[in-house]
């Protein structure tokens, strides 16, 4: 498969392979998402989620296959692109303002030889506004809270004004007030016809959420819209016999919640 023409979708994976010390940790992995959608990869720790996210950016080498995105290499998308790591990922300690990450987000559209002005800066401050941060753009990132970290890098995506956006666990670990902020913003950004590929561990919220599910354990077991892939039959595939967070999951499946 080659040739612009030939990837007329928002994301394709093609035959991707990663491995780390020769052992692999995704196995020939296909997914097309054919237009924009919220999607969520879900998976047992160690299936790869995380891993899948950092190949479609490049961030890892693939042994084989290929990965586009709008039906070009990553290294020709990659302005359109926005990613959130997981918060454990960040070091904290790092001497950056809150403000001076946000801007962050500004640089692949400045280029290299451009600062960030006032036009930037302007557009720091509402992302800031928009997560709740407005009043702490001078604070050093290690003085935050858990959640307003998450909600930090968050704002720096939401600079990059990007097409696509790429967030490892988001709502991992955080307070009520910052998942109701970041469910709002998941919300906003597809309403604004964006893609975002979020990286999610909550099965039960799982079917309310998410238009489309990625099902994942080193390979893809299954993925498409929620209501057909969301299976407890699937997820038996997926978890292997988990069953305590199977049973769970059934239950709130659409049709058959609990009162």
């Amino acid at each position: 498969m080659t040739g612009k023409s030939a990837w007329s979708s928002v994301l394709d994976v093609h035959d991707a392979t990663v491995a780390y010390d020769r052992q692999p940790v995704l196995w020939d992995v296909d997914w097309t998402l054919s237009e924009p959608a919220l999607v969520a990869i879900v998976g047992p720790n160690g299936a790869g989620k995380s891993t899948l996210l950092k190949a479609i950016l490049g961030l890892v080498p693939l042994v084989t296959g290929e990965v586009r995105i709008f039906g070009e290499p990553i290294a020709e998308a990659r302005h359109r692109v926005a990613y959130v790591p997981q918060r454990e990922s960040v070091d904290w300690d790092f001497p950056a303002t809150v403000l001076d990450v946000v801007l962050m987000g500004t640089y692949g559209r400045l280029g290299w030889f451009r600062r960030p002005g006032r036009t930037e800066r302007q557009l720091a401050l509402r992302c800031l506004e928009e997560l709740g941060l407005q009043g702490l753009e001078h604070r050093q990132i290690g003085e935050l809270s858990g959640g307003q970290q998450q909600r930090l890098f968050l704002a720096r995506a939401l600079a990059q004004q990007a097409d696509m956006y790429l967030m490892d666990e988001p709502l991992a670990g955080v307070d009520a007030a910052t998942e109701r902020v970041v469910w709002n913003l998941l919300q906003q950004l597809r309403r604004q016809n964006r893609t975002i590929v979020v990286v999610h561990h909550d099965l039960r919220t799982v079917p309310e959420w998410f238009e489309q599910v990625v099902l994942l354990n080193t390979r893809i077991i299954a993925s498409g819209p929620t209501q057909q892939v969301f299976t407890p039959e699937n997820l038996q595939r997926t978890y292997g016999g988990r069953l305590v967070i199977l049973e769970e999951a059934g239950r709130l499946l659409p049709g058959q919640r609990q009162p």
